[in-house]
């Protein structure tokens, strides 16, 4: 069954459509306006470093909150949302290897898990359309094509890995304008970290990403590259902890915050 996407005009409504199962896509261009984020879930034994690699990693792991232990409600992102069930597909984890993708995970929810909300860069999209730029990923109906570098994280404890980063095509005086637009958002991983020469970072391949999917690059375009929040999954395969649960990518929470709470003058 077809869900109407543009029915979806706020995080509630996205988070309602994915608790009940009707709703279990990716959610670029859902509910515009409303900041989304990436999702790590952990024991409380594997919290604290990794808390600490997400600070000493903010562009590819700005945090948006942190749950207290064994609570599945982020109160500052969305206070009435569920954690185990108001994402569309999550990913679960088991020393490094992926193992399940299931659409909730309420029973495997333990009493010390903590969850990590990260920035998204689906939250600056509607800044970026709002000026008259086109989102190919949107425009093309997929998810956003994100590709492992070569560029490591700052390790912190197990914690350590290469930057994940995702990729929009703009032709080069609109990528110095999405420069422009995107710094203003760096809750929500900020300006790109690298423009053009994707054989930089270690990308040989524009057409194979290794999450989400690949779309068109015009001649006449840039690849432009923004810090990722799908890094920690990279990062928890190289990790190998015992057990842990992300978001799929491309199905974020969807949260109830405003993107323009996250704008920076």
């Amino acid at each position: 069954m077809s869900v109407d996407r543009t029915a979806f005009k706020t995080g509630a409504l996205v988070r309602q459509a994915c608790r009940s199962g009707e709703f279990t896509g990716q959610t670029s261009g859902l509910a515009p306006g409303f900041a989304q984020a990436n999702l790590v879930i952990l024991p409380q034994a594997e919290a604290r470093q990794f808390q600490e690699f997400c600070e000493k990693n903010p562009k590819p792991c700005p945090l948006l909150e942190v749950t207290a232990p064994g609570d599945p409600c982020p109160h500052r992102l969305a206070e009435a949302a569920d954690l185990r069930t108001d994402l569309p597909r999550y990913r679960v984890w088991r020393r490094g290897e992926l193992v399940d993708e299931p659409t909730e995970i309420t029973s495997l929810w333990q009493g010390d898990m903590v969850a990590f909300l990260i920035g998204c860069s689906f939250t600056f999209e509607a800044a970026l359309i709002a000026a008259g730029l086109s989102v190919r990923h949107i425009d093309q109906g997929v998810n956003v094509p994100m590709y492992r570098t070569t560029i490591p994280c700052e390790s912190a404890g197990m914690f350590s890995g290469p930057l994940v980063v995702s990729m929009r095509p703009f032709k080069p005086a609109d990528a110095i304008q999405a420069v422009q637009i995107t710094g203003r958002f760096p809750a929500v991983h900020g300006a790109p970290v690298h423009l053009g020469f994707p054989e930089q970072l270690g990308i040989t391949d524009l057409s194979s990403p290794d999450y989400g999917d690949a779309v068109t690059v015009g001649r006449d375009e840039l690849p432009v590259f923004w810090a990722c929040g799908v890094t920690p999954q990279a990062v928890l395969m190289q990790a190998k902890p015992e057990f842990a649960i992300t978001h799929s990518p491309g199905c974020m929470f969807v949260s109830d915050l405003k993107d323009s709470d996250l704008a920076v003058d």
